[in-house]
C-alpha cells in the first residue's frame, strides 16, 4: 500500500511508528512554489498559478505506462508514454475540478515534486473541524491492481486476523479483534482479545528502527509467502503461545452468520456487518432472509469494524432493515458536489438525483434486479466504534432521515459524511473527497462522527440516542455477555426511554492518536483502531442508475 496520507491520520505501515522521525505524514520532496510561471527542463507544461487546463489534456500520460488488458474490465490499458510531470499536471487539474474543497487547496507548482504521491498529498485542505481534527482525513492512494482485487473480491494479503491497536506507542497494546473462520490463524487457536507479545523475536515495545520494521511487517504483511512467528497472550489468561503464520491472499467475510437471540419479548437478531464491498450485497441479503425466517422483532446491527464501501450497498442494507413501509417515497442520500457542479454529476455526466432506498439488487454479487428481503423495522440498535466509517455512517444517517429510530451503542464513529469516485491514472487509484451526502431530512453535518447521547465530552461528535460502551475484547462478538451487545439488549428490555450502563466508551480519536506513552489498558474498557488498508474506510458511489 502507498498512501498520500493514511486514513484517520494513520498510514498502514506507520501504525507502530513509535519515536521514529520517519513516521511523519506524507510531504513534498521539494517544496511548492506558487504565484509565478515556470516550465520543466524537458519543455513540459508552463505553470501559472490559478490557471488550469482540462484534466483530459494530461490524462494517461505515464512515466511507466502499463501494457496489456485490465483483468476486471477486459479493456486495454489506456496508458501512453509520458512523465511524472504530466501525471502531476493531470492530478492538479483533476483535483481542482472535482475536490469538494478545491478553493482551500494551495496551488503548488507540479514541477516542484519528483514523486507524484508526494504531490498528491498536498492537494487537500489542511483546515480542522470543531474538535480540532483534520477536516480531510481521507485523502489517499492505492495501486490500481490491488484496489480492483480487493473491491471486487474482498481479498487482501494477511492472515485473516484484524489487529486493533489500543496503544501504538510504548507501552504498546495490540490485540486480535477479528479472526476469519477457516484460516490457519483460527485453527491455531488465535482468538479475539489475544494480545501480541512479540513478532519474529522482537518484543512489542521495541522502539528501534529495525524492531519497528519487524513488528510492522510481521503484523501487517504486504507480501505473501514469508512466514512470521507471533507470540500471543490469551485474553482469558494462561501461558503465552506461539503461532507461525504465512500471509496469503485472504477473502474476508463482509457479513457473518446471523444470530437470533431469544428474549421474553420476542427474538432479537444480531448481525455482524464488516464492510460494504461487492460480496456484502449477497451476504447481507442472505442474512436478512435468515433473520426474517427467525421472526426477529428487533435487530442489533454490529458495525463497530465496518469502514464503508459502496453507497448503493449501504442503501440496500438500510432498505432491508426498514422495509418499504418506512422508506417508500424517501431518499436514502443525496450527493452534493462542489459549487462548480451544482446539478450534474461531474464524473458520470448524469443529472444529480438522490440515491433512493434501493429495493432490488444492483448486481454487485447478487443477480441484478433480484427483490431484496426486508425486516420492516422502525427501530434498529447499531453497535459502533471509531472504525465505523463512511458508508456505515450513511446507514445510520439514511435511516434517521427516513424516520427510523437508530439507537447507538458504543463510541464515536469516524466522522466521514463525504465520498469519492476512485480514479485510476497510470496504475495508481486516487481517492480525493468529491461530495458530501445528506439524508432525506437534508442532514449530513457530522465530520466528528456520531456519538451516543451520554458520551463525554459532549462537544465531540453529533449525539444521538444510545449508550457509551467501550469495546469488550474479553468476549466473542455475538456473545450476549459482550458489553456492547449486552447494553443493547438491556436498553431494549428497559422500555421506551431506555437505560444505559455507566459510560465507558472513549470520546473519540484523540486518545487513539496520542503520542504520549501511558499506562497499560484494560481490554474490557478501551477502544482502539483497527489496522487495515485505507480503502476499507470509504464511501464510493456504485453503479450509475438511469
Amino acid at each position: 500500500m502507498r498512501a498520500g496520507q493514511g486514513v484517520g491520520g494513520i498510514g498502514l505501515a506507520l501504525m507502530l511508528c513509535g519515536a521514529l522521525a520517519a513516521c511523519g505524514g506524507g510531504g513534498g520532496s521539494g517544496g511548492g512554489g506558487t504565484g509565478s510561471s515556470s516550465s520543466s527542463s524537458s519543455g513540459g507544461p508552463v505553470f501559472t498559478s490559478g490557471v488550469y487546463a482540462p484534466a483530459s489534456t494530461y490524462v494517461n500520460q505515464c512515466q511507466t505506462p502499463r501494457t496489456g488488458t485490465d483483468p476486471y474490465s477486459h479493456v486495454a490499458y489506456p496508458d501512453r508514454a509520458g512523465s511524472t510531470l504530466l501525471e502531476n499536471y493531470w492530478l492538479r487539474s483533476w483535483n481542482n475540478d472535482l475536490y469538494l474543497w478545491y478553493s482551500e487547496v494551495t496551488d503548488v507548482n507540479p514541477a516542484a515534486y519528483s514523486n507524484t504521491l508526494d504531490y498528491f498529498a498536498q492537494l487537500k485542505t489542511f483546515a480542522t473541524t470543531a474538535s480540532g481534527a483534520d477536516k480531510d482525513k481521507f485523502h489517499f492512494t492505492y495501486p490500481t491492481a490491488e484496489w480492483e482485487s480487493l473491491s471486487n473480491s474482498g481479498v487482501d494479503v494477511g492472515y485473516g486476523i484484524s489487529w486493533v491497536l489500543i496503544s501504538s506507542t510504548p507501552p504498546r497494546e495490540a490485540r486480535a479483534a477479528l479472526v476469519e473462520p477457516g484460516t490457519t490463524a483460527a485453527s491455531d487457536g488465535v482468538s479475539r482479545g489475544d494480545e501480541v507479545v512479540s513478532v519474529d523475536g522482537v518484543g512489542i515495545n521495541d522502539n528501534t528502527s529495525a524492531g519497528i520494521d519487524t513488528l510492522n511487517e510481521g503484523l501487517f504483511p504486504t507480501v505473501a509467502g514469508t512466514a512470521h512467528t507471533i507470540v500471543l497472550q490469551p485474553v482469558g489468561g494462561g501461558a503465552n503461545y506461539s503461532v507461525t503464520l504465512t500471509p496469503a491472499a485472504i477473502a474476508t467475510s463482509s457479513v457473518y452468520q446471523p444470530i437470533a437471540i431469544s428474549t421474553g419479548t420476542g427474538a432479537v437478531g444480531y448481525l455482524l456487518f464488516n464492510d460494504h464491498l461487492a460480496p456484502a450485497e449477497q451476504e447481507f441479503a442472505t442474512a436478512i432472509a435468515t433473520l426474517k425466517a427467525d421472526n426477529v422483532t428487533d435487530l442489533v446491527l454490529d458495525m463497530r469494524y465496518n469502514g464503508g464501501g459502496y453507497l448503493d450497498i449501504a442503501s440496500e442494507a438500510a432498505y432491508m432493515i426498514a422495509g418499504p413501509a418506512n422508506t417508500a417515497g424517501k431518499n436514502f442520500e443525496t450527493t452534493v458536489f462542489n459549487d462548480k457542479h451544482p446539478t450534474v454529476d461531474p464524473v458520470t455526466g448524469q443529472t444529480i438525483t438522490p440515491t433512493p432506498f434501493i429495493t432490488t439488487a444492483e448486481g454487485f454479487s447478487e443477480t441484478q434486479g433480484t427483490a431484496l428481503p426486508y425486516l420492516g423495522l422502525s427501530r434498529v440498535f447499531v453497535l459502533t466504534g471509531p472504525d465505523t466509517c463512511s458508508a456505515s455512517e450513511s446507514v445510520i444517517n439514511g435511516l434517521r432521515g427516513a424516520g427510523v429510530t437508530v439507537i447507538q451503542i458504543g463510541s464515536t464513529t469516524c466522522g466521514k459524511p463525504y465520498g469519492f469516485y476512485p480514479q485510476d491514472n497510470c496504475g495508481t487509484t486516487y481517492f480525493s473527497i468529491q461530495f458530501q451526502g445528506v439524508n432525506n431530512a437534508g442532514f449530513g453535518d457530522y465530520p466528528d462522527g456520531f456519538a451516543p447521547a451520554n458520551q463525554t465530552p459532549s462537544n465531540v461528535g453529533y449525539h444521538i440516542p444510545g449508550c457509551s460502551v467501550a469495546d469488550d475484547f474479553t468476549h466473542q462478538l455475538g456473545d450476549v455477555a459482550e458489553a456492547r451487545l449486552a447494553a443493547a439488549l438491556a436498553y431494549r428490555a428497559s422500555g421506551a426511554t431506555g437505560t444505559c450502563p455507566a459510560a465507558t466508551g472513549v470520546s473519540g480519536r484523540a486518545s487513539i492518536l496520542s503520542t504520549t506513552a501511558g499506562a497499560g489498558s484494560d481490554a474490557a474498557h478501551e477502544d482502539g483502531r483497527l489496522v487495515r488498508s485505507p480503502l476499507r474506510e470509504i464511501r464510493i458511489l456504485g453503479k450509475p442508475r438511469t
